[in-house]
Order: structure tokens, then C-alpha cells, then sequence
């Protein structure tokens, strides 16, 4: 697409941001009849259809990458605004992290970033499929996910770094463990013992590591953080946590590691784009720095 119209493409933007015409009337502060205007030029220009109309208004793959390349110039004319000592807007960042990151060390990165703040950070939980379908849409600049048997595919240009692995460990409070591990943790014990984890495979590949169980076991399934609050910590269950988390209840007694010594590490990527400018360079720098202090590194 020659000479493309960036107010129009900030129309697109907004569209997709807010999920409807109407609503990105309102941010932008102009009338519906505009934005459907400016929208359908840029339609005309491209040849294709941007915008799904839908509830919410969802914006097809040229759309997105339109979207993107918007606020990729954003963040580099902000760049641009530093370098000439000019007033800098807060361009928006959007990265994707998976939940047990997001519970421990990743927000530890965001200080400098919002201390004071240098731009508006718009953080997804996701895991890694959702995460890097994101990333290859464009959607995000970069996420954490864990690594997989194959490289994801169709990422060229996306740099990735190993950041170390996520040790989860294997807890219950006491009072669980004495019920229904008096013998310790045995392949017999958890046909019978309920588990809570947020991630099935997980905690099936530590009970075939570590107990060669390799057949199904009863468990619920809920997000970490209720698995950590109610069933963990109430001895409703037992089950994996980061150690992260885990630690301050190991430390006080109120979890206890049911299978010392053994453990299950996942290991951890930052996959991001090439963008070089002062805010996606010091994102990716305190995710790397944070993520090398409090995983296990190789």
C-alpha cells in the first residue's frame, strides 16, 4: 500500500482496540459516520477487508499488521521526540506472559519502565500457543513462553532468548500429606490423593519423572492463582508450584516439599521482535536481567 493515511490508520487501531465503531468514536472524539469513513478509505486503498463487523469488531490478519506497523512507527517517532529533547507521548507495549511468570518474577522487570513512567504497558496472560500466535500476528511486541520440542514456526525476524527455567516443586500442607501420604508420595498414594494444577501436562510429566505414573490420576483444574490460595494453602490438594511461590510456605511451615530433591523445571524463552527503540530495548533488557536473577539458570 502506497502513502498510507496514519489518521486513518489510528482510526483502525482504535476500532480494534475498542471493539466497535462506536466506542472508537468516543476515544477518538469524532462522530461514528468518521471513523466508518476513514476505515472504508483504507479498505478501498488495500482491497481487502480490515475490520470484521461483528460484536466485538475484530480486525482480519492485514488489519492487524496494519495495526502493528501503526504502533511500531508510534514508538520510534517517541524515539525520535527523546533524541530532540521534544515532549515524549507514552506509546503502548503489549506483551504476553504466561500465568506462572506473571505470578512471580515478571513484574519485578517492570520498575524502570514505570518508575517513572516511559510508556503504557499492556500485559496478556497467556500460554505459550496463544502467546506466540500473538507474536506472529503482530498483536505483541514480545512474550514469555516455554520452550517446545520444535521452534515455532513462521517468526522470521522475531529474536529469541533462553531466560532459564521455571522449578516447580511438588507441595501440600501438612495435615494433607499426614492423610494421604503417611508413606510418602508413591505411585499408589496419588490414585487415590486429589491434585490441583493449572497445567494438566505439567503435573503429569512430573508423576511419570519422578514416580513413573503413566496413567491417569484424579484432579482439579483451576487458574494458578486459585489453586495456590484455596486448594493449596486449604488442603483441598496437593500439587506443582513455581517455587517462587511455594517458598515463603515452605519456609513457615505451612507447605512442606512432599518429594524433596525432585523437581520439575520448565524452561522459558523472550521471544520479541526487532524493534529498536529506547522503550522496547529497556523492556527486553529488565525481562532478561530479571529472568536470569530469579530462574535457574543453566
Amino acid at each position: 500500500m502506497e502513502n498510507l493515511d496514519y489518521r486513518a490508520l489510528a482510526v483502525l487501531d482504535a476500532v480494534a482496540s475498542h471493539g466497535s465503531f462506536e466506542k472508537a468514536a468516543l476515544a477518538l472524539g469524532i462522530s461514528q459516520p468518521a471513523v466508518s469513513q476513514r476505515i472504508k478509505a483504507l479498505e478501498d486503498a488495500a482491497g481487502r477487508l480490515l475490520i470484521v463487523r461483528g460484536a466485538p469488531a475484530l480486525p482480519t490478519g492485514l488489519g492487524q499488521r496494519l495495526i502493528s506497523h501503526y504502533r511500531n512507527v508510534k514508538l520510534m517517532e517517541a524515539a525520535l521526540d527523546i533524541d530532540l529533547g521534544n515532549t515524549v507521548s507514552m506509546p503502548e507495549i503489549a506483551v504476553a506472559v504466561d500465568a506462572a511468570s506473571l505470578a512471580t518474577w515478571f513484574p519485578l522487570s517492570l520498575g524502570p519502565l514505570l518508575a517513572p513512567p516511559r510508556c503504557q504497558l499492556d500485559v496478556r496472560q497467556l500460554e505459550r500457543d496463544a502467546a506466540l500466535h500473538l507474536l506472529r500476528e503482530g498483536s505483541v511486541f514480545g512474550c514469555v513462553a516455554a520452550a517446545g520440542a520444535l521452534p515455532p514456526a513462521d517468526l522470521n525476524g522475531a529474536a529469541v532468548t533462553a531466560l532459564g527455567g521455571m522449578r516447580h516443586v511438588c507441595v501440600a500442607t501438612p495435615a494433607f500429606a499426614k492423610r494421604w501420604f503417611g508413606d510418602g508420595l508413591s505411585a499408589e498414594a496419588v490414585q487415590l490423593a486429589p491434585a490441583v494444577t493449572h497445567a494438566l501436562e505439567l503435573t503429569a510429566r512430573f508423576l511419570a519423572q519422578h514416580l513413573e505414573v503413566k496413567r491417569a490420576f484424579p484432579h482439579h483444574k483451576v487458574p494458578l492463582a486459585t489453586a495456590l490460595t484455596d486448594c493449596l494453602y486449604g488442603g483441598l490438594a496437593y500439587g506443582l508450584l513455581p517455587y517462587l511461590q511455594a517458598a515463603h510456605g515452605l519456609a513457615q511451615g505451612t507447605l512442606i516439599d512432599l518429594a524433596p530433591g525432585a523437581y520439575l523445571d520448565v524452561e522459558l524463552n523472550w521471544h520479541s521482535w526487532q524493534l529498536d527503540t529506547p522503550f522496547t530495548r529497556a523492556l527486553s533488557e529488565q525481562v532478561l536481567t530479571t529472568a536470569r536473577r530469579y530462574l535457574v539458570q543453566p
